[in-house]
């Protein structure tokens, strides 16, 4: 009795499920190229400043903790 009461909510869940999943609207390809070219592109900027950014402070630390 109580294995047909948990089984109907489940495939009302999966219908859910694929009903919605048909709702999704995927990029096409040169889309998702540009946007990881970006993304890529932002990260090695990002990257290069915190480098920057590392080395000044290094050398000021070490400025101040050679007086």
């Amino acid at each position: 009795m109580g294995d047909s009461a948990e089984k109907q909510p489940r495939t009302g869940f999966f219908r859910g499920v694929k009903a919605e999943f048909k709702k999704i609207v995927w990029p096409d390809r040169e889309s998702t190229l540009k946007q990881s070219v970006a993304v890529v592109a932002i990260s090695v900027v990002v990257g290069v400043i915190i480098a920057l950014i590392d080395y000044v402070v290094k050398y000021g630390v070490n400025f101040l903790t050679s007086i």
